[in-house]
């Protein structure tokens, strides 16, 4: 092997330019600057077996500079990444390659997380640090014991969610998380002090993590630097001091690296500056060797690993773990509770529902991990007897996320993606805008995440508009691949879970009420929940209207049904928890529900119309056209009209025009 990391750093850096170069569009600066850092941590520090990408106990390594990219591809290429070959690295940003603007997971093996968003990388790191502590608390460190290392710029320290990120981190004293900044100086604009002066390593310290600075075009500081990180009883900081576009006559140090090609002659020069003869996309057979060396280095300790596992008590719940399918008792116990919530029938609000779901399935599901934005008691979250998470109770199940809905949101990705984990976490609905960035990356990258998101509707009260959700349940809907539930009764709430919990590839929000619901299913058998939309009363005789609604609203369409009877119309109730699993059904199902005969069909939600003329073909929709008021829950929805009597008005004055 090579006994000058410059050389394998030279590989990092032609790879990066050529890709850009090629594709007339990227971000050489970054690579070209983090390459000497990068390949210390490959070559010496980071546990990984590129031959095995899903190893559990693999060292995570996540690129939160995300624009970057051409770093990790080029890692990942070099070190021998079965599906990162030369030919995606030559179609960089062009469409169908592994090798996207910004990583994505699942597009290529060894890439941890999607990033881009600057900050939300830093933030899935958190998670994924938690994640592996709660694993070895649960397993042992002969099962879990690895290290989550980030590589973060200027960007990801400037965005707000990276205080709520390393607050988190500081107070949960994660000693196996190390951020590697890329301080550069350098943004889009120009230097970082036109637009900021804060001291980071200050700022780190203050949130309780250990700092350290280096040169990060020193490889044996480097590695002295990284070793040291690595054994702390705290998060470390790692202040990489480093040139952006390194090498770059012209441009190096320059805003003018960062987010464009370097053009030929600077490019030419560049190479000659670290020493690069090759070919564009050629690497040389001895650099070639040793960077595939370097990504087989692991694979002894790999080996023995896998010997200790085979030879475990607790091989089979940790393979039932990282498989994170629901487990058949789980299924069960959440079954057997619908049962009981039709049985019993409880008027209660679907948030106290929800709890009660949860003490159903939480001690039959160990990988379930929960948390509430300090909204514990208000989002009934946390099941009774449960230890916090906390560097004192590293088994605990419930994490304190602090008033951090960002982080929070983030973090839960990142527990998802390292795997072994189910987490959901809560918050008030209209909090979902913190939570939404997020959000949106685990719908793109396809984790189960369960955000419980209370007091949904103006139906919470006297908070007034500034809590009540108007818009919000339009605004997740819109995301695509994101399944928003709103249950109507105790049963539904039940099947609600069962749903969320199954949805393997995909984050769901649980809008829950605060006020009390009556019992409206009274069997529970078929998770009709699961239809996304189904009739909860048919019509006597043949149906005229057709009233859809969700949530608290149904018990309120139903009053209606009964009063429009009393006038001789025939109406049916259509409940509506899920309208993308609605969307789902096959066309005869949905033709059933919609009645293409019905002479009129309304929706009736306490929140804005955008959704439902499309979802269920309406006529009419009642609900909200503004912001809500600070009144009693009963008051508001006199005053906003979201009453039976409404629905019958328009119902009568509809068929009478």
């Amino acid at each position: 092997m090579t006994s000058d990391p410059r050389r394998l750093a030279a590989a990092v850096r032609a790879l990066a330019m050529d890709a850009v170069e090629r594709a007339k569009s990227g971000h050489p600066g970054m690579p070209m600057g983090m390459a000497d850092v990068a390949t210390v941590l490959f070559q010496k520090h980071l546990k990984f077996d590129a031959a095995r990408p899903d190893w559990p106990d693999r060292d995570r390594f996540v690129l939160s500079a995300g624009h970057g990219s051409m770093l990790i591809y080029a890692l990942l290429h070099l070190t021998g990444y079965a599906d990162m070959t030369i030919e995606e690295i030559k179609r960089f940003r062009q469409l169908g390659s592994r090798t996207a603007g910004h990583p994505e997971f699942g597009h290529a093996a060894g890439i941890e997380t999607t990033t881009g968003p600057l900050g939300q990388g830093l933030a899935n790191a958190v998670g994924m640090a938690m994640a592996e502590r709660a694993l070895a608390a649960r397993f042992g460190k002969d099962l879990v014991d690895h290290r989550t290392w980030v590589i973060a710029g200027d960007g990801c320290l400037m965005e707000g969610i990276s205080q709520e990120a390393i607050g988190l981190a500081g107070r949960q004293k994660l000693e196996k998380l190390i951020v590697l900044w890329d301080d550069n100086d350098i943004s889009i604009d120009g230097k970082i002090a036109l637009s900021d002066i804060t001291d980071q390593r200050k700022r780190f310290e203050a949130s309780g993590w250990r700092t350290l600075a280096v040169d990060g075009h020193d490889p044996a500081a480097i590695d002295a630097a990284l070793a040291e990180a690595a054994n702390g009883d705290r998060p470390t900081l790692v202040a990489c001091k480093t040139v952006i576009g390194f090498g770059a006559p012209k441009k190096a140090g320059t805003k003018s690296a960062h987010g464009e090609p370097l053009g030929a002659e600077e490019l030419a020069a560049a190479k000659a500056a670290i020493g690069w003869t090759a070919e564009p996309f050629d690497i040389p057979a001895d650099i070639a060797a040793d960077w595939r060396a370097i990504g087989a280095r692991g694979a002894s300790v790999r080996e023995a690993w896998e010997k200790r596992l085979a030879a475990s008590p607790q091989a089979a719940a940790f393979v039932e773990a990282i498989d994170g399918d629901v487990p058949t008792r789980a299924r069960d116990a959440l079954a057997a509770h619908a049962a009981k919530m039709a049985e019993t029938k409880p008027s209660i609000a679907t948030r106290a529902a929800s709890g009660l779901a949860l003490d159903a399935v939480f001690a039959e599901w160990p990988s379930l991990i929960g948390g509430s934005a300090d909204l514990t008691g208000s989002n009934n979250t946390l099941v009774k007897g449960t230890e916090y998470f906390a560097p004192e109770t590293p088994g605990g199940r419930y994490v304190n996320y602090g008033i951090r809905e960002h982080g929070m949101a983030a973090a839960m990705n990142g527990l998802a993606l390292h795997g072994g984990l189910a987490p959901y976490g809560g918050t008030f609905l209209c909090f979902a805008d913190y939570s939404r960035p997020a959000i949106r990356l685990a719908a793109l990258m396809g984790v189960r995440v369960v955000h419980v998101m209370t007091h949904d509707s103006i139906g919470l009260g006297e908070d007034g508009p500034t809590h009540q959700p108007v818009e919000h349940l339009a605004s997740l809907r819109a995301i695509p691949n994101c399944y928003v539930f709103r249950p109507a009764d105790a049963v539904e709430t039940a099947e609600t879970w069962a749903c969320a919990l199954d949805l393997d590839t995909a984050p769901s929000v649980l809008a829950l009420s605060r006020q009390a619901t009556p019992p409206l299913r009274m069997s529970a058998g078929e998770n009709m929940v699961a239809k996304g939309a189904y009739v909860i009363s048919p019509a006597k005789g043949k149906s005229q209207v057709a009233l859809f609604a969700s949530g608290t609203e149904v018990a309120i369409a139903l009053a209606a049904q009964a009063q429009l009877a009393e006038k001789g119309i025939a109406a049916r109730v259509v409940s509506c928890p899920c309208f993308e699993l609605f969307a789902e059904q096959d066309d005869d199902y949905q033709d059933a529900v919609i009645g293409p005969d019905t002479e009129l069909r309304i929706g009736v939600e306490a929140a804005i119309a955008q959704g439902w003329f499309e979802a269920f073909e309406l006529d009419a929709f009642l609900g909200m056209t503004g912001f809500g008021a600070s009144a009693p829950a009963k008051d508001l929805y006199a005053h906003f009209e979201i009453t039976p009597e409404r629905i019958v008005e328009a119902v009568t004055d509809l068929l009478e025009g």
